[in-house]
């Protein structure tokens, strides 16, 4: 190959199939500017093609003509290409497959709250399925950022404050999602959540103990269980260093590290942006060099520095031809892992992006993601019918129920658009559970109505008040709606100043509470908000982080009492707005003290949430095997019983304190959990089987070890519940360090996987610590 041919393998390109599709507004960061001087296809292609950048992502078109568009340009691009080479298709799939008229599931925050690896693992099948039925070979998720500052926009595309909780949860979609012979990518390696001020693309402060034991760890997990077809780097600059040109990470860690063998693929414009905004590169084409000789195989969502600017580079010597050629080498694989090849299809092929089996799924993780924070009256569920007010700007939004990334909220519709989908509100859901007779529905505040100083009374919240005193019950839907650089209140670019519900909902729910008409709080929403100041005074707190096509059923199931609630918060709820940026993870000194005036304690902690029956914790046991030392491997058991009068489902958290370590350690740190469904009266036996690796840290040295010492073992019900407690001493005379398999990984062939189920099966036996349920059902 010439160099032209090979440096056109190294780049995407952003081809927009139906210009009147899209309505205006940027979907990626600096859109408009940075593709202002793309050639035309024909010359953009002329020596091939590496990658078409989501050519269906803003498409308001049928699948059938979608894959016929696709299929005219893959022709072209062969057509262009001496070997005869298509170029690898990639969209976005985080919340499905970004398509208009796919299944919308809900956020990565929901995936959290469910606690379900087998749940997450069926939804990436589904996304898989539909990926491969449209000719679509890679896919843009997991998110594997670790929630750090709620205020950052982008929280409602995380898992969750708990790196463990993200590894586990985000191997499971990958695994999904590649069984069905497509490739998912994690993003954003590496340490993008931790951003300055919670702001989007603000520097990153971060001890590289923290990088390592943090933000690390859950893109360890996936790549040696899960095995991606690709990572993205990610636009944080960390102590002044843009991982874009960081080989440490991209190549050190990655690769020679953890054995990565897949490509390296640049968020969106993220190689370009070494000059035009991290400024630690004097041209286009010294960022170039500096992202592929860090490790970036693949500049997308074009080739504004691959490819000429690049090519200079490649002539004066500045750049070695085998450093091009290796990147060549991995994008050419990855196109042979893949089947990335020109397949002409029929045009009558029909493809069903949201059918049954994708909304049963949908259903079932909005159902296993509303948290019940709060039922201090008993008020829920609503079994006796009542006059209900249903209040509130989520309460009959469709779009309210749906993340940044689904079609209906990434791309700007027109006005009275199809969506493309059914999406019940939670109005209509809650109206098919208990009858439309019985609700009065008021929308009380517009959503993002700012609240000016000389603002007067409003008279939404006032009729909405009328409507609430004549009502038995008022149930109030508050919360965001998801947008892109600030046209939502959340979202990517969509960042909180000050971290309050936005526009005027705080002052309706306090009108409403204060009409003494019983209230149920709840919260559709793309971050925690803080609800300290309505922890006693509403009747019921539920919270939904953005639950997807079948949230508005999940909600009204919820509140009819049709479901048990079983999620579990995989992130703190503030009690106030201060006190931030906190996670339940913090040693010490990061919770109140007698020292500092300000006390950062959540309302609701982590994996904290309530059910409609009585859960009971029992018989703790901790054990080592026979040596007990730092290489053992340790067995906690304990009962669980269902002493309520109903069916339901129990979280099981373990957790561990390292009591005197040669670093500061969380007082509580997540190692294990375990999903226990019981009926009525029934109990059941859970078994944890925690390796020492589990209980490791990153000392002075930057080193994972296991040091000798007494370790506290907590079974609870969340991450500041008081629960049972063992305690066991490890011995040895020095640290022991925590294997790693530094071994090359097997070919890549294995990940075309024929049984899904298998290999699921595989990936929950090598997670250490998950628990094991004997007896009960």
């Amino acid at each position: 190959m010439t160099l032209e041919e090979k440096l056109a393998q190294l780049v995407g390109l952003w081809l927009q199939l139906d210009d009147s599709s899209h309505a205006g507004g940027d979907i990626a960061p600096m859109q408009h500017e940075m593709l202002s001087n793309v050639p035309d296809f024909d010359t953009f292609t002329r020596h091939g093609l590496g990658q078409l950048t989501r050519p269906l992502g803003s498409q308001r078109s049928t699948p059938e003509q979608m894959m016929t568009a696709v299929d005219r340009v893959q022709e072209s691009v062969t057509a262009h290409s001496r070997f005869d080479i298509p170029a690898l298709v990639h969209e976005e799939i985080l919340t499905g497959l970004q398509l208009f008229g796919a299944a919308t599931y809900p956020t990565p925050l929901a995936w959290g709250s469910t606690w379900d690896t087998e749940l997450i693992t069926r939804m990436g099948e589904q996304i898989g399925s539909s990926m491969k039925a449209m000719g679509i070979h890679l896919g843009l998720a997991p998110v594997l950022d670790v929630v750090r500052d709620p205020r950052w926009g982008r929280v409602e595309e995380c898992i969750a404050e708990d790196p463990y909780l993200v590894g586990v949860i985000g191997s499971a979609y990958v695994v999904g999602v590649q069984s069905q012979g497509v490739g998912a990518t994690l993003k954003h390696f590496l340490g993008y959540s931790n951003s300055q001020a919670g702001r989007n693309l603000a520097p990153v402060h971060a001890g590289p103990r923290e990088i390592l034991e943090v933000f690390s760890v859950p893109f360890e997990m996936a790549v040696k269980l899960a095995r991606p077809h690709a990572v993205m780097h990610s636009y944080a600059e960390i102590d002044g260093v843009p991982v874009a040109a960081d080989k440490t990470l991209l190549t050190g860690l990655l690769r020679d590290r953890w054995g990565f063998d897949g490509t390296v693929v640049a968020d969106y414009f993220g190689v370009a942006f070494l000059h035009t905004l991290h400024d630690v590169a004097s041209s286009i084409g010294d960022a170039a060099a500096l992202a592929l000789i860090a490790g970036v195989d693949v500049e997308l969502p074009t080739g504004n520095a691959y490819l000429e600017p690049l090519a200079d580079q490649v002539r004066q010597g500045l750049v070695p031809i085998d450093v091009v050629d290796t990147a060549v080498r991995r994008v050419l694989r990855q196109k042979q892992d893949l089947s990335v090849r020109r397949v002409a299809r029929e045009s009558t092929k029909t493809v069903d992006l949201d059918p049954p089996s994708a909304r049963a799924v949908a259903q079932q993780i909005a159902e296993k993601s509303v948290v019940l924070l709060a039922n201090s009256t008993g008020l829920l569920p609503l079994n006796d019918l009542q006059r209900i007010a249903l209040i509130g700007p989520n309460a009959d939004s469709a779009e309210a129920l749906m993340g940044n990334y689904s079609f209906t909220n990434h791309v700007e519709a027109p006005p009275g658009a199809s969506l493309g989908i059914d999406v019940p509100t939670i109005f209509e859901a809650l109206a098919a559970e208990v009858g439309d007779h019985h609700i009065r529905y008021a929308i009380g505040c517009e959503l993002g109505e700012p609240v000016a100083p000389e603002a007067g009374d409003d008279p939404l919240i006032a009729e909405a008040v009328d409507v609430a005193r004549a009502s038995d019950v008022c149930v109030v839907v508050v919360g965001d709606r998801a947008g892109l650089f600030g046209r939502g209140t959340v979202g990517e670019g969509s960042d909180a100043e000050l971290l309050e519900l936005p526009g005027r909902q705080q002052e309706l729910v306090d009108a409403l509470i204060a009409t003494g008409t019983p209230v149920i709080l709840v919260l559709v929403t793309g971050r925690p908000y803080p609800v300290g100041r309505w922890e006693e005074q509403a009747a019921a707190i539920v919270q939904s982080f953005f639950p997807g096509e079948e949230g508005g059923s999940a909600i009204a199931g919820v509140i009819s009492g049709r479901v048990n609630p079983s999620g579990r918060l995989p992130v703190s709820i503030p009690k106030r707005p201060g006190g931030q940026p906190y996670n339940y993870r913090h040693p010490r000194l990061g919770g109140p003290t007698p020292i500092s005036n300000i006390d950062p304690s959540p309302a609701f902690a982590f994996g904290h949430g309530l059910t409609y029956t009585t859960f009971h914790h029992a018989n703790l046991e901790v054990a080592a095997d026979g040596n007990s030392d730092t290489a053992s491997t340790i067995t906690v058991t304990c009962s669980v019983y269902n002493k309520g009068d109903r069916q339901g489902s129990d979280v099981v958290q373990l957790y561990v304190h390292d009591v005197a370590a040669s670093v500061t350690r969380p007082l509580r740190q997540l190692i294990g959990w375990a999903r226990v469904d019981l009926p009525a009266g029934a109990s059941a036996a859970v078994r944890f089987t925690v390796h020492t690796d589990r209980l490791g840290l990153v000392n002075r040295d930057l080193n994972w070890v296991v040091e000798p010492g007494e370790f506290e073992f907590t079974i609870a019900s969340s991450a500041t519940a008081e629960g049972l407690s063992r305690r066991l001493t490890l011995r040895g005379s020095r640290a022991f360090s925590v294997r790693t398999d530094t071994s090359p990984p097997p070919p890549p062939s294995p990940r075309k996987i024929g049984d899904p189920h298998a290999l699921r099966r595989k990936l929950l036996s090598r997670i250490s610590a998950a628990g094991t349920v004997s007896g009960g059902p």
